[in-house]
């Protein structure tokens, strides 16, 4: 680490006013012996971490999730994704957030030359959960909130909201419409157009989905949005379920346009699930590991416990064009699957909206 770099993480240390873990305990322990294997190329942190967020900035791999403090958020940093610092209080409630509790899930993205927090809260004023917006010039902090409030609807719960910058440069959050404030307890994908400063929404939320558009199995939640574009230019989706069968899991859904507004269709099979070689896990987002490897993060499993404890989880994946599938998973039969599958939905028109044909593919 260099000098100035040195300097720059020492200095918002101290701002933030943390050299040690959280009220929370320590964020990273020894995997238990007896715990559930991993896959092989799969990599438990050992930081004791929910809905982990993964940001690279110059050489340094910043952490932030649920739990590395109770009351605000924290982050973790790494240089070489293997040892982890101590966690980092980025943002502690005060001025225009009136954060009571249920702190969950900051995920930070570097936007025109600063950092933002979008994070999950419960409104003393309200008594919903909601997500802000937070800025600093550090992706360490400190963070100051930027919307008046929750940037999300006030009247109903909506968490996990997530960045997207579409190909003309407008800002999206995508965020999750929860199923808590609908009278028939599913869960919503939602979306909106942020403003350039991302200090508020532009437009009305659009419905994207709900939960039960997994189909066969699908539980009644929506969990953890993160866009991403294929090399082949397909707008996919990472969110998260659960249901009895497969656990927590990762399920990928795709856009008809290529951008947010677009009819949302959900692609069969699971990019992640419970097997006999690894726990279920889910709340996904992707990052390039140095070496320049495609990785899903997620946090496995999802029911903690002291023997078998929540972890932040590195899988490895691979854009095969069209879609993403595990290294685990790469092999021909998958990658024919998939290519037959895309090229069909094309010959249907679903691309390009002719046809309104209407296709459910069965379980993978």
């Amino acid at each position: 680490m260099n000098v100035r770099k040195r300097i720059r993480i020492a200095a918002a240390l101290a701002l933030c006013g943390v050299l040690a873990a959280p009220v929370c305990g320590q964020a990273k322990k020894e995997r238990p012996a007896d715990a559930q294997p991993m896959s092989a190329g799969v990599t438990d942190t050992g930081v004791r971490v929910r809905d982990p967020f993964v940001l690279e900035h110059e050489g340094t791999y910043y952490m932030y999730g649920t739990g590395l403090q109770w009351d605000g958020y924290g982050c973790v940093f790494s240089e070489d994704l293997e040892t982890w610092s101590d966690p980092v209080r980025v943002y502690s409630p005060e001025g225009a957030c009136d954060g009571e509790t249920d702190w969950w899930a900051p995920e930070c993205h570097e936007y025109n030359g600063m950092f933002y927090l979008f994070a999950t809260y419960r409104s003393a004023a309200t008594g919903k959960r909601g997500v802000g917006i937070f800025r600093a010039a550090d992706p360490l902090g400190p963070f100051e909130i930027i919307t008046d409030g929750h940037a999300t609807p006030k009247d109903r719960d909506a968490i996990d909201g997530t960045l997207y910058v579409d190909e003309t440069g407008q800002p999206w959050m995508v965020y999750v419409g929860e199923w808590t404030s609908n009278e028939d307890g599913v869960g919503d994908m939602m979306a909106a157009k942020l403003s350039g400063d991302l200090t508020g929404f532009v437009s009305e939320p659009i419905l994207l989905f709900r939960a039960t558009d997994a189909g066969i199995n699908g539980g009644n939640i929506t969990d953890g949005p993160f866009l991403y574009k294929t090399k082949n230019g397909r707008l996919i989706m990472l969110w998260s379920n659960i249901n009895d069968a497969d656990g927590y899991y990762v399920k990928i859904a795709y856009s008809s346009n290529g951008r947010p507004d677009g009819k949302w269709r959900q692609q069969p099979g699971k990019l992640y699930k419970k097997t006999k070689t690894h726990a279920d896990g889910g709340h996904g987002m992707l990052f390039t590991q140095p070496d320049g490897t495609l990785t899903l993060a997620i946090h496995s499993p999802n029911a903690s416990t002291e023997e078998n404890p929540t972890t932040a989880i590195f899988v490895p994946v691979d854009d095969i064009g069209d879609t993403l599938i595990t290294r685990e998973e790469n092999n021909r039969f998958t990658r024919a699957f998939y290519r037959f599958y895309f090229r069909f939905m094309r010959m249907i028109g679903f691309f390009d909206g002719i046809r309104t044909f209407r296709f459910e593919p069965g379980k993978c």
